[in-house]
């Protein structure tokens, strides 16, 4: 309990000198943003495309793959300390998860997700 209300009074400190900077420079942030700092490009340009036009669809989809392999060398590692102890049983549920993870990637496979064209 103790370090409960520790960690409030440290928060609670931290907001109020925060808040005590900001009234005791009497500035506000906003005011000092020139034109060229507000603008949504790093060189003070307009961006030439809307953000989503930058890259191709195809490399949001051979990122989820790439998400899922790691996903599944992730949960292997444990598996391994927990397959010593539990025996048959880990090796039927880490089974099942392969097989889930190689329909997914048939799947995307068939849909044509490895070629590059």
């Amino acid at each position: 309990m103790t370090t409960l209300i520790t960690i409030f009074l440290v928060l609670g400190l931290s907001v109020l000198f925060t808040a005590g900077l900001r009234t005791a420079s009497g500035t506000d942030l906003a005011d000092h943003i020139t034109n060229p700092q507000q603008r949504p490009v790093l060189g003070g340009s307009d961006p030439k495309t809307h953000a989503w036009q930058r890259f191709h669809v195809r490399y949001y989809t051979m990122t989820l793959v790439l998400v899922a392999f790691e996903m599944e060398m992730m949960f292997m590692y444990p598996w391994a300390v927990v397959f010593v102890e539990e025996g048959p049983k880990a090796l039927a549920e880490m089974g099942m998860f392969l097989t889930i993870l190689s329909v997914g990637i048939l799947y995307g496979w068939r849909e044509g997700i490895f070629r590059w064209e």
